[in-house]
């Protein structure tokens, strides 16, 4: 899910005014991401269970009306009929740029289980594409921030993950494969920087990486003692808590280039908010339905964390 905080600043359909029902810990939630959130199996959203939960957030119908059109705008979505009634159906989103896939999430929780230890191989991606290349270029490096790569200097990503058959696809797909250079090396140094950790300490914000998700952690666990030690709660509130639990995932997982253990300083807060955050999908997941909002069972919000964390 890759929902930039400049989206809250330029686009009124980005996110609601006011903090999300739920307590003063609840995220902002960017509109889109409600969208996305309410897109279901067979890939549509019902536009008026769209505003009939956007009330639920405190967010506006203009909003959600600019939100839903820049989003048909960008490509993402394509909309049959008009208001409420209409049917927006999602389009491949070949960038992630909405969510992360149900692979990365499941790599994640792999990361965490000690079931993927690094080999100390880095992965190195260089690139030179003329001007007249822009769009692909720029769509190229998106690709690969998106992937978790950081940049050595102009041209030149590295990543500590075998990523290479995604990006040799997306370079493939773009028509730039022959400009692309990938290699691997276990001799990494930057000026007289060779250390693992202190490599990894220069190239990504892992700080600021931290401190998103001790912000999961922290709602995760609020959130998770409301659902162990109240009664159950009803759609709406369950609905509500799925899509700000998600906002605060999304958050925390986008910058993050999920890398090995061996790579982080310790004590990691990754595994524990990731921990926190399953716990609560299982237990949103087994609470009953007793209100009126759509069956989150059919939305695809849902499926992505089933299928991650069931594996």
């Amino acid at each position: 899910m890759n929902t930039s905080t400049t989206d809250h600043a330029t686009d009124p359909g980005a996110g609601g005014p006011d903090p999300a029902p739920g307590g003063s810990d609840a995220p902002e939630i960017p509109t889109r991401l409600l969208v996305h959130a309410l897109v279901r199996e067979d890939g549509t959203v019902d536009a008026g269970e769209l505003y009939t939960v956007a009330h639920l957030l405190h967010m506006t119908d203009q909003q959600v009306r600019l939100c839903v059109k820049r989003l048909v705008d960008e490509g993402r979505f394509t909309q049959e009929g008009r208001g409420r009634k209409a049917t927006l159906r999602a389009v491949a989103d070949v960038t992630g740029s909405l969510a992360p896939d149900a692979a990365y999430v499941r790599h994640a929780y792999r990361q965490d289980a000690g079931l993927a230890p690094w080999d100390g191989t880095w992965h190195l991606f260089g690139f030179a594409i003329p001007e007249s290349r822009r769009a692909a270029r720029d769509t190229l490096r998106e690709g690969l921030l998106h992937l978790g790569a950081a940049p050595l200097q102009s041209g030149l990503y590295v990543t500590a993950n075998p990523v290479t058959d995604l990006v040799e696809s997306q370079a493939d797909h773009l028509g730039v494969l022959d400009s692309l250079t990938c290699l691997t090396t276990t001799d990494l140094r930057m000026g007289r920087t060779t250390d693992p950790r202190g490599l990894a300490a220069a190239l990504w914000p892992l700080e600021e990486i931290a401190a998103r998700h001790r912000q999961l952690a922290s709602f995760a666990e609020s959130r998770l003692t409301r659902l162990t030690q109240g009664p159950d709660p009803s759609d709406a509130a369950r609905l509500t808590t799925a899509i700000e639990l998600a906002a605060l995932f999304t958050a925390a997982m986008t910058p993050d280039p999920l890398l090995p253990p061996e790579l982080l300083p310790t004590p990691w807060p990754g595994g524990q908010a990731r921990r926190l955050a399953a716990d609560c999908w299982r237990h949103l997941r087994e609470a009953r339905a007793t209100g009126s909002a759509p069956d989150t069972s059919e939305l695809r919000l849902f499926t992505l964390y089933a299928d991650a964390l069931d594996t």
